[in-house]
C-alpha cells in the first residue's frame, strides 16, 4: 500500500478474551483492505484473565499500539480511549472475539472510499448456522425495529459491531455510553445528525454463552433506554 493512501484506524476494545485475542488480531493484521493503510488501536478494558499480561508479553507489529484500562470501564468507555487515540481518517470497532471476518471490511469501505456513503454498517443474516440463540435474534430485531420506529428509519441491524465511517464524524457525536450501549448510541447519534447510514451484508459466527458471550436480556432494556434517551437529547 502506498504511503498516500489514507489511514484506518481499527479500534480493538478487549475484555477477558485471553483465547482469541491473539489470533483475532494475527487476522487482522493479515488481512488485505485495498486503499487503505491500518493502524490498530488495542484497549485492555481491565482483564482479569490474562489477557493484559498476554498483550504485553509479546512484541507487536509496529502498526499496533496496546493501552490498558487499570479496572473494567465497560466497551464504550474501551472504544472511546482508542478513538481519542485513533490516527487515521477513517475507523472501525473491531472486537476481539472472531464472531466477525476481518475480511468484510473490504466490502465496507468500499462506498466510504468513493463518497457513496458516509457511514457503513456491516448487517448480520443470522443464519441458522450463526445464530447465537433464538431469544438473541429476536432481541436483536425487537431493538433494531425499536430504532426504526423511534427515529423513523429502516435498519435491519443496529447492534453490528461492524461500522465504518469518517474519524472526524464518529468523534462529532460525543458518546457517553460505557457498556454494550454505545452501539446504539452510535446509531442514534448518527441519525440525529441526519446521516444516512448504508448496510451492506457481512459474514459472522456468533458465540454461545460457554465461549464467552456477555450480552444478555439486560443489557437489551439498556439499548431501549439509550435509544430513547438520544432520541430527545
Amino acid at each position: 500500500m502506498t504511503p498516500s493512501a489514507p489511514l484506518l484506524s481499527i479500534l480493538v476494545p478487549v475484555y477477558n478474551e485471553r483465547a482469541t485475542v491473539e489470533p483475532a488480531l494475527e487476522q487482522i493484521l493479515t488481512t488485505e483492505l485495498p486503499g487503505v493503510r491500518c493502524e490498530l488501536v488495542v484497549v485492555d478494558d481491565g482483564s482479569t484473565d490474562g489477557t493484559a499480561e498476554l498483550l504485553r508479553g509479546r512484541e507487536w507489529p509496529a502498526q499496533v499500539r496496546t493501552v490498558f484500562h487499570g479496572h473494567n470501564r465497560g466497551k464504550g468507555a474501551a472504544v472511546r480511549t482508542a478513538l481519542e487515540l485513533a490516527g487515521g481518517k477513517y475507523v472501525t470497532i473491531m472486537d476481539a472475539d472472531l464472531e466477525y471476518d476481518p475480511g468484510s471490511l473490504r466490502s465496507l469501505i468500499a462506498p466510504l472510499l468513493s463518497g457513496e456513503a458516509e457511514a457503513i454498517y456491516g448487517v448480520r443474516g443470522f443464519q441458522s448456522h450463526s445464530a447465537f440463540s433464538f431469544w438473541y435474534v429476536i432481541g436483536n430485531k425487537a431493538v433494531t425495529m425499536a430504532a426504526n420506529v423511534l427515529y423513523n428509519r429502516w435498519l435491519a441491524d443496529i447492534m453490528t459491531c461492524h461500522k465504518v465511517m469518517r474519524t472526524d464524524l464518529l468523534r462529532s457525536l460525543k458518546l457517553s455510553e460505557d457498556g454494550f450501549g454505545i452501539e446504539p448510541e452510535i446509531t442514534a447519534r448518527l441519525l440525529r445528525a441526519g446521516k444516512q447510514i448504508y448496510e451492506v451484508p457481512v459474514r459472522y459466527s456468533a458465540r454461545r454463552r460457554a465461549e464467552g458471550k456477555k450480552l444478555t436480556a439486560r443489557d437489551g432494556l439498556r439499548v431501549l433506554m439509550t435509544l430513547a434517551r438520544c432520541r430527545v437529547t
